[in-house]
């Protein structure tokens, strides 16, 4: 299959690069092997970081919308009329609220991500299919690189999510920090973390699987081509965003630990364990609670992974491509 064949990928590829620079992007499929971690880790932070900022007020506007009793001033119908609402009666940075902490995890949970997703799927697709792309080391590779990002992540949720609630009572972050510390203890930073990977481990192995499989039919040859990193990760997002969402408003749940839900079930203390949150949320709502906010997470992760992808395979091929040069240079003196 010649890849100016596809129409989709024609249509979205940005250049061709001749001569010379042939060999380096021809090689941009086997970079694994010649990039070093620290390559990988950048990309993987610079990706994170962008990932999460770009988006963020439409993630406030999905926390929100996925409490099980809001406040009726905080009942939306759509993300843009939530937006616009917030905006008119809380102020324009009021969507941002929680951004901060967002970016201090991103960065370090995103570069071990995709440092550790690179090495793996390499080694596993070595040993699965003799060094050719396989769908079970991508999602293997995926699930065991959550461990890692959440584990980093998973105190920085718990932060940004009580700070975009209607009506949040801290401060700013220092001061959600120390209370939930002093009035919870440092557990409660981890209380959501085994629901969160029982949320992203499926969500980040269907992810990659469905990233990988629609590269291998928009970008066969496996070059640098932002298109169809740009459709591959948009849609990856998007399908794996809508089948977890029941995880998601679970994990909201132990995050915020929502005062008005857990007092009408006569919760005393503080909720916790992924059972008790499944039924929680059952009561409250029925089936239909487990969506609540589906639309802006799938709106939201949609562009997100799109970016997180593009921004990454650029960053990955622009710092190898740096790092061969650098090399040749005193060879060729």
């Amino acid at each position: 299959m010649e890849l100016s064949s596809d129409p989709v990928v024609a249509s979205l590829e940005m250049s061709q690069v001749k001569g010379k620079d042939d060999d380096t992007v021809g090689e941009y499929e086997s970079l694994p092997p010649h990039v070093s971690v620290g390559t990988h880790m950048t990309a993987g932070a610079v990706a994170g970081v962008l990932e999460h900022t770009v988006m963020y007020p439409v993630d406030s506007v999905k926390t929100r919308m996925q409490s099980l009793q809001p406040d009726p001033n905080a009942q939306y119908r759509g993300v843009y009329q939530a937006l616009k609402r917030i905006i008119q009666t809380e102020g324009v940075f009021r969507p941002l609220r929680g951004l901060n902490i967002t970016m201090m995890g991103a960065g370090p949970a995103h570069a071990l991500y995709f440092a550790c997703y690179e090495r793996i799927k390499r080694s596993l697709s070595d040993v699965i299919q003799s060094g050719g792309n396989s769908h079970l080391a991508n999602g293997l590779a995926g699930s065991v690189a959550t461990v890692l990002h959440d584990a980093v992540m998973n105190p920085a949720e718990v932060v940004k999510q009580r700070m975009q609630m209607y009506h949040s009572p801290y401060r700013g972050l220092v001061d959600c920090l120390q209370t939930v510390t002093r009035t919870e203890g440092l557990g409660a930073f981890y209380r959501s973390y085994s629901t969160q990977l029982t949320m992203n481990i499926p969500f980040q192995a269907a992810h990659f699987i469905i990233y990988e499989l629609m590269q291998e039919q928009l970008n066969p040859h496996r070059l640098y081509h932002p298109g169809s990193h740009i459709v591959s990760g948009a849609a990856a997002g998007a399908i794996s965003a809508a089948i977890t969402t029941p995880l998601d408003v679970c994990k909201t749940l132990l995050n915020t630990q929502e005062n008005v839900a857990l007092n009408s079930m006569k919760i005393s203390g503080h909720l916790s364990g992924m059972a008790n949150a499944f039924r929680t949320v059952y009561r409250l709502g029925g089936l239909a609670a487990f969506f609540k906010g589906a639309q802006a997470r799938v709106i939201y992760q949609m562009p997100s992974t799109a970016i997180a992808w593009s921004v990454y395979e650029f960053f990955k091929y622009f710092l190898t491509k740096q790092q061969r040069e650098q090399e040749a240079g005193p060879r060729t003196m």
